[in-house]
């Protein structure tokens, strides 16, 4: 995709979308920090409703210390992997703790060096607590990236990569979220709504449906 193309795709999402807000539920960075750690191969309104009551009574590290490993499986036993997932919370509140007096660091490395919380993650956290340009490619972006013609490639990180660059600054920091809700919402996997797209004239894809 050329830039003359790729700054209108990214000026139609925005008209469309002003202001796009991530879909999970969160209280703090720390509370987004777990809610995206739990969303990995769940989905956004199953991890809400595990963690509604949850955030009620945990929104610090020393909180979901104070929990408990058995105590946090109790209110997200709906969400897939939960023993390993509540294995990694916990084992990251402690390193919060420890190592960072139980703040969330804006920091992609020391994000990265917690249990369960991978580039992707630490990417969605930067980017919607303290709205750092960031790109998080999970299998949305990744779909759109490729389908469009906007970022081909064969890894998510060749993906990110490719992003960081074609993106217009303009639209850096909404762009995560601009990706994720098309992929979602539009450009699905299996059938994409090729006539609800608001840049269908702009894609590359060859198996447009209408």
């Amino acid at each position: 995709m050329n830039k003359a193309n790729r700054e209108e795709f990214f000026r139609r999402l925005w008209e469309d979308n002003l202001e796009p807000k991530g879909e999970l539920n969160y209280t703090n960075p720390y509370t987004l920090l777990v809610a995206v750690a739990l969303s990995a191969q769940a989905t956004d309104i199953g991890v809400n409703k595990a963690t509604e009551k949850l955030f009620q009574i945990v929104s610090t590290p020393q909180d979901m210390l104070d929990l408990g490993e058995a105590g946090l499986k109790e209110h997200i036993k709906t969400i897939g992997l939960y023993n390993s997932k509540a294995k990694n919370v916990i084992k990251a509140a402690q390193m919060l703790v420890d190592n960072h007096d139980g703040i969330v660091p804006n920091d992609q490395a020391a994000l990265e060096k917690l249990p369960g919380v991978g580039r992707k993650t630490a990417n969605v956290v930067r980017n919607i607590a303290w709205a750092v340009p960031t790109i998080a490619v999970d299998t949305h972006i990744f779909r759109v990236g490729n389908r469009t013609g906007l970022a081909k490639g064969k890894t998510p990180l060749e993906v990110e990569k490719k992003l960081i660059k074609a993106v217009p600054k303009t639209y850096m920091l909404h762009a995560h979220h601009w990706l994720i809700l098309h992929g979602r919402y539009i450009c699905k996997a299996r059938k994409p709504e090729c006539g609800q797209c608001k840049v269908y004239d702009l894609c590359a894809y060859k198996a447009k449906t209408i």
